[in-house]
C-alpha cells in the first residue's frame, strides 16, 4: 500500500510531497520523495496518531452527572462517591458497549491507542466472575473490535487506604489480592498477545490501594511476561492523598516511590507511567525528570476535579517527558487537553507560549509531538511519529477546514489546536488500515445506538 502526501509530519518536522509504502503488516517500509505511480492521494496534512496514556472507559457513561454542588464542598472524593453509584449497576455487555463507543469517539479525535486502566473486574458485592478476565475481555474486544490500538493495565487494587485499610462494599468490584491478580495478567497475556495493536501491562492503582510487598511481587512478574511491559500508577493526584501518604510513610507519594525503586534491575525508568504526579516539590520534579519515566497529565479530567494544575514548564525544562489521557472522558478531545495544558502554565506563570523548547518554538507542534512521541513509550506500542519501522497510525487533518485554510508549516497544528473546538479530523489510519473516512466509521450507527441503550438504563 502507497500513500502520497503533500503535508507530512515526519518526527518534528512538516515535510511535502512525500510518499509511505505501508506492508502488509501495517508498518511503514519506506518514505520517498514525489509521488509514485499506484499511491493514494491523502487530501489534507498528514500527521502520527496519538497516544491516549490514561482511560477508564466505564466512566464515559456518567460524565455530565456529577456537574452540581452538594451540601458540602465538592472535591475528587465526593465525585467518586457517585461514580460508586455507576459502577453498581454496570453489566459486563454494557461495559463492551460504552467502551466501544468511546473507542469509536476516540479514533474519531485523532487518538490511535489507548492505555486502558482497568479496575472494574468483579460481579455486584466481590463475587468473581466464572472467567476472571470476563471484564478485561469486554474492553479489549471492544477496542479490536472498533479498530483502535490497546494496552490493557489491569489495576491491582487491594486497600481503601494507606495502612492496608479494609475495602469498603462500593469498592468490591474492583479488588484482587496479589495471587489472583497475577493469574489475571496469566490469562489475559495468552489470549491476546499475538494480536498486532496489543499490549499488556501493570497499573498499580496507587499507594494507597496496594502495599510496598504487593508492588515488590507485580513489578517482577510482570518483567517476567514482558520486559518491556509498562507500568502505570495514580500518584500525587490530591492533597489529601499526599497528606496521607506523609502520615504513613512520612514521604511524600512521588518521593517515596522514586527512593523505593532505585535499584538498576526494577528502578523507574522510561517503562513507567506516573499518572496526574500533580503536586509535586521542585525535587520530586527533577528527580523525576531524570529518571526517564513519562508523566500521564490528564488536563480535562483534572480540571473537571479540581486536582491542581502539574508543574510542566519546570518538569520539561529538566528535560522531563510526558502525555496526555482523557481519564474520566469529561472530554475525548486532543486539542482539549493539549491546550488545557498549555493554558494552565500561562495563568500560573501570566505569559504566553509557555510549554516549547529550544528546537521547536510553536506550542501545537512542540506539545502534538512530544505527547505522540512520549506517549508511544508509555503504551509500549511501536507508534507515535511517521518514521520508517513505526508502524502506520496515521490522522489527516482537514485542510480545507476554514481554520486551517492556506496554514502551512507549524501553523497547521497551531491553528487546529489552539483555533479550533477539537482537532478537525477527517481521516484515521490504524496499522495500515483505514477506521475513520470523512469522520465516520463504518459501524458508527450501530455503535452508536448501543451506547445509548445503556444510558437509557442508567438514567432510570
Amino acid at each position: 500500500m502507497k500513500l502520497y502526501a503533500e503535508k507530512v509530519l515526519i518526527g518534528n518536522q512538516w515535510q511535502q510531497n512525500k510518499t509511505l509504502t505501508v506492508d502488509e503488516n501495517g508498518n511503514i517500509l519506506a518514505i520517498s520523495d514525489d509521488f509514485e505511480d499506484g499511491a493514494e492521494l491523502v487530501k489534507g496534512a498528514l500527521i502520527p496518531g496519538m497516544v491516549n496514556c490514561h482511560s477508564h472507559a466505564f466512566q464515559r457513561a456518567f460524565a455530565g452527572f456529577s456537574e452540581y454542588r452538594g451540601k458540602d464542598a465538592d472535591s475528587f472524593w465526593s465525585w467518586r462517591d457517585i461514580m460508586y453509584q455507576f459502577v453498581a449497576k454496570m453489566t459486563p455487555e454494557d461495559a463492551h458497549k460504552v467502551a466501544k463507543y468511546l473507542y469509536l469517539e476516540m479514533l474519531q479525535a485523532g487518538y490511535t491507542t489507548v492505555a486502558e486502566f482497568h479496575y472494574l473486574h468483579h460481579q455486584v458485592g466481590g463475587v468473581f466472575y466464572s472467567d476472571p478476565a470476563e471484564m478485561s475481555h469486554q474492553v479489549i474486544n471492544a477496542a479490536l473490535e472498533v479498530g483502535l490500538g490497546i494496552t490493557h493495565l489491569p489495576v491491582l487494587y487491594t486497600y481503601a487506604g494507606f495502612g492496608q485499610l479494609s475495602p469498603s462494599i462500593e469498592q468490591a468490584r474492583f479488588i484482587h489480592q496479589s495471587e489472583d491478580y497475577c493469574l489475571l495478567l496469566e490469562k489475559v497475556h495468552k489470549t491476546y498477545a499475538h494480536h498486532s495493536t496489543f499490549a499488556l501491562g501493570i497499573a498499580p492503582h496507587s499507594l494507597r490501594a496496594v502495599s510496598a510487598e504487593q508492588l515488590n511481587q507485580i513489578v517482577p512478574f510482570i518483567r517476567q511476561l514482558e520486559n518491556q511491559a509498562p507500568i502505570h500508577i495514580h500518584i500525587a493526584e490530591q492533597l489529601k492523598e499526599v497528606e496521607d501518604c506523609l502520615s504513613f510513610y512520612g514521604k511524600r507519594p512521588v518521593e517515596w516511590l522514586l527512593d523505593n525503586f532505585s535499584e538498576s534491575k526494577h528502578k523507574i525508568d522510561k517503562n513507567w507511567c506516573l499518572i496526574h504526579a500533580t503536586h509535586l516539590t521542585q525535587s520530586e520534579t527533577n528527580t523525576l525528570a531524570k529518571s526517564g519515566a513519562v508523566v500521564g497529565i490528564c488536563p480535562t479530567t483534572e480540571a473537571n476535579l479540581g486536582d491542581g494544575i502539574y508543574p510542566a514548564a519546570e518538569y520539561l525544562l529538566q528535560g522531563g517527558k510526558f502525555a496526555i489521557g482523557s481519564d474520566s472522558h469529561i472530554a475525548v478531545n486532543v486539542a482539549d487537553e493539549l491546550r488545557t495544558l498549555e493554558y494552565g502554565q500561562r495563568l500560573i506563570k501570566h505569559q504566553r507560549a509557555v510549554l516549547v523548547s529550544e528546537n521547536c518554538s510553536s506550542v501545537g507542534q512542540y506539545l502534538y509531538h512530544h505527547a505522540a512521541l512520549h506517549g508511544a513509550n508509555s503504551v509500549n506500542q511501536n507508534v507515535g511519529e511517521i518514521a520508517v519501522g513505526k508502524r502506520a497510525d496515521f490522522v489527516v487533518l482537514d485542510t480545507d477546514h476554514p481554520t486551517l485554510y492556506a496554514k502551512q508549516g507549524s501553523k497547521i497544528l497551531d491553528a487546529a489546536i489552539f483555533a479550533c473546538d477539537r482537532l478537525p479530523v477527517k481521516d484515521v489510519m490504524v496499522a495500515g488500515q483505514w477506521k475513520i473516512k470523512q469522520g465516520e466509521h463504518v459501524n458508527s450507527e450501530k455503535i452508536t445506538q448501543d451506547y445509548l441503550s445503556v444510558m437509557e438504563k442508567f438514567s432510570e
